[in-house]
């Protein structure tokens, strides 16, 4: 099994608490996850007349930005593989202290056509929700994703059980905090093959697809994605777009979620602990179940 993820030092702040157990009050010392704001700008057009435009402001847990920018503007359709991105850097010329690495700038190849009224937009995403910007349900139901496999993965019912210990045992930053989300791919095998862990479980798969992108291990057919938290419409849009057929989550899907999975051809399983979980779409590709689902 990988090695834990070593996240920076900027990934978690120390701070005083006060400690209550019954009526005894202690000062002690504590660790919180960082949350800090990520702007994400665009450089793009031909040579020569390239432009650079804010797209998203995101509030993220500092750590693997290049990844999350890359995971971004691929799951909200700005490319479509890793040859229309040139490459990305943290802008050198911020204004305020305070900005320097909370920039960074993705160039795109001069091919890439860009819509302007998309992008004027400027998503604003948060920790907890995602893209704000994504209130239009002709737009949610619109969303483009890839065909995914029909010829599986094949996941055996029982290792399903067994990924959201092996997820926690890699979980540097959440043993330490306890405020973080996760998202990890595995192989049908069990084998866990990228983690990453963010304040936003939005931006925690954005940080794992982003790094399958750079590597150009996309599209992801043969993984298995489980998150720690819940799945939204968001995170089945995400999966679906990088090749992702199966989706674990310890925590519920809503029930737009589940659609969307229906539509997409991807299969989702939910409230993954203790033991049990349920199958909501798709139930084929988990095999050694009981007959007749």
């Amino acid at each position: 099994m990988p090695a834990p993820v070593l996240l920076p030092p900027t990934s978690y702040d120390y701070v005083t608490v006060h400690k209550v157990q019954g009526t005894t009050i202690t000062a002690a010392s504590d660790i919180l996850a960082a949350e800090e704001p990520l702007e994400i700008r665009l450089g793009f057009g031909p040579t020569g007349q390239r432009e650079h435009r804010t797209l998203a402001i995101t509030m993220r847990t500092p750590g693997h930005d290049f990844e999350l920018a890359a995971g971004f503007l691929l799951t909200e359709g700005i490319i479509s593989r890793r040859q229309e991105l040139h490459g990305i850097l943290y802008c050198p010329d911020v204004e305020k202290e305070e900005e320097r690495e909370n920039v960074v700038r993705a160039e795109l190849a001069s091919t890439v056509s860009v819509a302007l009224p998309r992008l004027e937009r400027h998503f604003y995403t948060s920790s907890s929700c995602g893209v704000c910007g994504k209130t239009s349900v002709e737009a949610v139901h619109a969303a483009a994703c890839p065909v995914l496999p029909t010829d599986g993965p094949y996941v055996a019912a029982d290792l399903l059980h067994q990924l959201p210990e092996r997820l926690r045992a890699q979980q540097e930053l959440f043993e330490q905090t306890g405020g973080l989300h996760a998202a990890a791919l595995f192989s049908p095998e069990g084998e866990l093959l990228l983690l990453r862990e963010d304040v936003g479980r939005h931006n925690a798969l954005d940080k794992v697809i982003g790094a399958a992108l750079l590597q150009e291990w996309l599209p992801l057919h043969r993984h298995v994605l489980l998150v720690s938290g819940r799945v939204s419409f968001e995170l089945v849009q995400k999966a679906a777009v990088a090749g992702i057929a199966v989706l674990a989550a310890v925590g519920a899907p809503s029930s737009l979620a589940v659609q969307a999975a229906h539509n997409f051809g991807l299969t989702v399983c939910g409230f993954l602990r203790q033991g049990r979980y349920n199958i909501y779409s798709h139930p084929w590709r988990i095999v050694g179940r009981t007959a007749g689902l």
